[in-house]
C-alpha cells in the first residue's frame, strides 16, 4: 500500500493542469491570498476522500480474496486501463496550438471561494480515487498506515505547498521563475499528460493483475 501511495501521491503533483492554475493564481492580485485558498481546498479534498473511505472500512482493510477486497483490486485495475486508454488517445491526437485556458483571463478577479473551488475542479479524479482504493487496505490499528495516508495527501499536495511558500518569501524572484515554469508547462502539457497516464497506468495495471492472480 505505502509503495502504490507513493506512486499515485507524486503522479498527483506533478499534473500540468492545476500547477499551471496555481501560478497563475499566485501571479494575480491578492494572488498569495488565492494561491493559499487553492491549496487548501485542494489539500481538504484529498483528506475528505480518504476520510470517507476510512468511515466505510472501518479502519480495518477487508480479508485477502474476500469479495470487497476483489471488488477494491478491479477499480484499480480498470482505473489503470482507462489511464492507458486516456494516454494512447491523447498521444495519437493531431497536436493542439498550446495556449491557456480562456478562463484564465478573468483570473484577477477571481474571488478567494472561486479560487478554491477551481482546485476542486482540476483535481485529478480518476488519481484520487485510484489513492482511495489503495486507502482501503490501511489498518488504521497501526501507526505506520496513518503516516503513510497522511504522508500521501501531502505529497499529493506537495507542488502546491512549495510554490506557495517560495512565492511568500521571494515574491519577486518566485513570480518571475514561476510563469517562466508556467510557459514549460504548457509548451509541454500534451507530453506530460500522457507520460504521467501512461506510467500511472501500466503501474496500476500491473498492480491490480498481480493481486488478482495472487
Amino acid at each position: 500500500m505505502v509503495l502504490d501511495l507513493i506512486v499515485i501521491g507524486t503522479a498527483i503533483t506533478l499534473g500540468p493542469l492545476h500547477n499551471t492554475a496555481f501560478i497563475l493564481l499566485l501571479s494575480s492580485r491578492r494572488g498569495m491570498r488565492k494561491g493559499l485558498a487553492f491549496l487548501l481546498s485542494w489539500l481538504a479534498n484529498l483528506v475528505a476522500v480518504i476520510a470517507c473511505v476510512v468511515l466505510l472500512t472501518g479502519g480495518q482493510p477487508p480479508a485477502r480474496h474476500s469479495a470487497p477486497s476483489t471488488a477494491v483490486i478491479a477499480v484499480k485495475l480498470a482505473i489503470g486501463l482507462a489511464l492507458l486508454l486516456y494516454g494512447a488517445h491523447r498521444r495519437r491526437r493531431p497536436p493542439r496550438p498550446h495556449g491557456p485556458p480562456r478562463w484564465t483571463a478573468r483570473i484577477d478577479d477571481a474571488s478567494l471561494s472561486t479560487s478554491a473551488g477551481l482546485a476542486w475542479l482540476l483535481q485529478p479524479w480518476a488519481l484520487v480515487g485510484a489513492g482511495a482504493a489503495t486507502a482501503v487496505d490501511a489498518n488504521l490499528s497501526t501507526l505506520a498506515d496513518w503516516l503513510a495516508l497522511t504522508g500521501y495527501c501531502l505529497l499529493a499536495t506537495l507542488s502546491l505547498v512549495v510554490m506557495e511558500t517560495y512565492t511568500v518569501r521571494a515574491p519577486g524572484v518566485a513570480n518571475a521563475r514561476l510563469n517562466a515554469l508556467r510557459n514549460q508547462l504548457e509548451q509541454r502539457q500534451e507530453q506530460l499528460v500522457v507520460t504521467l497516464s501512461m506510467v500511472l497506468g501500466l503501474w496500476l495495471t500491473a498492480r491490480g493483475i498481480v493481486e488478482l492472480v495472487t
